[in-house]
């Protein structure tokens, strides 16, 4: 088990309540749990602590919005993001991690215009999205998971785009996070990053994950539409500054 004070107890359960929280209406915030992992554990430790504990809150997501979820769009994304997968847990071993999250946050920033643009458009415009959209976001999305448990903010930029009402956004993305993260597993085991120390640390910080997710579930239903377009953009476009120039 790894040694902290009681004080970075204390961060790790925000850090893991925020994941919680992030997989039942509030994506962007998953990445506030990677930062509090990332900062109190060593790199390599932390990417293995952060896996199970978005798998946990994946199944509250799971549970909680599956009705909503829209399968055509998680069809569209995973093909790709299992390739993506695959191609991330390549790049571990071939590149520079930072270098990689240096793109995708550029790429990230550039697109959040976009969805900017259509928030403010909102009543007058309608965006057609190109059938290549989803792949190649799917794709991104794949290597992003795999590199440093970063695709929160690529996929709800194209949930975004795709103008999917919020219950229907959240159930989509938690299905395909489902997915994707148990998918991951073998990949993350192979390179020594989930171990039984990991887990046995995801197991102390399972109540703080559990009570983010029944407070996000609450909280999103009190959140009109709009607002709650505005805040996952909002969440997006840290997600991309952190990844440009904090990777």
């Amino acid at each position: 088990m790894f040694a902290l004070e009681p004080w970075q107890w204390s961060l790790a359960a925000f850090g893991a309540f925020s994941i919680g929280m992030a997989k039942t209406g509030f994506g962007g915030l998953g990445m506030i749990g990677i930062l509090v992992m990332a900062w109190l554990l060593p790199p390599r430790d932390s990417t293995g602590v952060i896996l199970p504990m978005l798998i946990m809150a994946d199944l509250f997501g799971v549970h909680a919005f599956q009705r909503h979820t829209q399968w055509s769009h998680v069809l569209r994304l995973l093909p790709a993001a299992v390739v993506g997968v695959v191609a991330g847990w390549w790049f571990m071993g071939q590149m520079d991690n930072a270098s990689f999250g240096r793109v995708i946050g550029a790429v990230l920033l550039v697109m959040s215009g976009l969805g900017l643009w259509r928030v403010l458009k909102r009543t007058e415009v309608v965006l057609v999205v190109p059938r290549w959209f989803g792949p190649i976001m799917g794709f991104v999305a794949g290597v992003a998971t795999m590199l440093a448990n970063a695709a929160g903010a690529v996929v709800t930029l194209y949930l975004l785009v795709c103008r999917l009402p919020k219950y229907e956004f959240v159930g989509t993305a938690a299905w395909f996070f489902f997915i994707v993260n148990l998918f991951k597993i073998p990949f993350s085991a192979s390179l020594g990053l989930v171990t039984w120390e990991t887990l046995g640390f995801n197991l102390m910080l399972f109540p703080a994950i559990a009570l983010g997710a029944f407070s996000g579930k609450r909280l999103i239903a009190k959140l009109p539409q709009r607002l709650f377009e505005g805040l996952m953009l909002v969440f997006t476009i840290l997600g991309a500054i952190k990844l440009l120039f904090w990777p």
